[in-house]
């Protein structure tokens, strides 16, 4: 009696560990990734057919707030995100002590000054407003389009992808920029006609009707070191499961893909 019953226990346990197994090689084979609706989440379920044929299960989780999905990473509710470039990272990492880390570049959604009022941003008159989001980490960025056109300067020695609005040392047209909202609401001002023009990514504009390459002023080119990335916690970047993506997402299929979809509004990574 005694044998049987330990001839059963041991059965037991060795179909508890083969469901055990069964169960992390699943939960290895599946990766979840938080990302903006548009391009990144259009981008990402373009991805899903390759990546299940390299065997693995590409679920997306759509997040409209890029103040959340590093927050969803860092808490282990995703295995990675698709939403922000390097500065912005960079930025979060410092505010709120994430431990995340760059997989690899994907594509540059293009940011874009857009004005109801005015063709071109040499036309912007002295003292008007311009919008821009509260975002810290694209301080330079918003910038950017103004020192180009010679009518902003910064302090030498800083570069422009991390100039703040502090580092301005000339501004010939004294021009406002008003920070004081979420990037996801700039459309809507736009629309509204506030201020003489606001700046904001291609993806906003994007999901809200507007077609950058045709409705900017002004678009950054493909020199822009604002690349939108592949993050996932620190250490975990070797992964094969996140190796295997980053080839996906990177792709001469994904780079067809990316220009047939989008034109000029989204420009692939290219490695150099």
């Amino acid at each position: 009696m005694k044998k049987l019953i330990s001839v059963l226990t041991l059965v037991v346990i060795a179909f508890a560990l083969a469901a055990c197994g069964q169960s992390k090689s699943a939960e290895n084979k599946k990766i979840t990734v938080a990302a903006s609706p548009a391009p990144h989440g259009e981008v990402l379920e373009h991805a899903k057919e390759e990546m299940k044929k390299k065997g693995y299960d590409l679920e997306i989780k759509v997040v409209n707030d890029y103040k959340v999905p590093n927050k969803l990473l860092d808490k282990g509710d995703v295995d990675a995100n698709l939403f922000q470039h390097v500065p912005y990272l960079n930025a979060e990492k410092k505010s709120h002590g994430y431990k995340i880390e760059e997989v690899g570049k994907v594509f540059t959604t293009p940011m874009g000054v857009y004005s109801k009022k005015y063709k071109n941003i040499k036309d912007i008159p002295e003292g008007s407003t311009i919008y821009v989001s509260n975002n810290p980490a694209e301080e330079g960025r918003f910038l950017s389009f103004f020192v180009n056109e010679g009518l902003v300067k910064i302090k030498k020695g800083v570069k422009i992808e991390d100039a703040k609005f502090d580092d301005i040392v000339e501004n010939k047209k004294h021009l406002k920029f008003n920070n004081q909202q979420g990037a996801e609401f700039l459309p809507k001002t736009y629309k509204s006609g506030e201020g003489a023009a606001v700046i904001m990514n291609s993806n906003y504009a994007m999901d809200n009707g507007l077609k950058p390459s045709k409705d900017a002023i002004v678009m950054e080119d493909k020199s822009s070191p604002f690349a939108n990335i592949l993050a996932v916690k620190e250490g975990h970047k070797n992964d094969k499961k996140f190796q295997e993506l980053i080839k996906v997402l990177q792709s001469k299929d994904m780079k067809h893909f990316i220009e047939k979809k989008y034109g000029k509004d989204v420009v692939p990574y290219e490695a150099k």
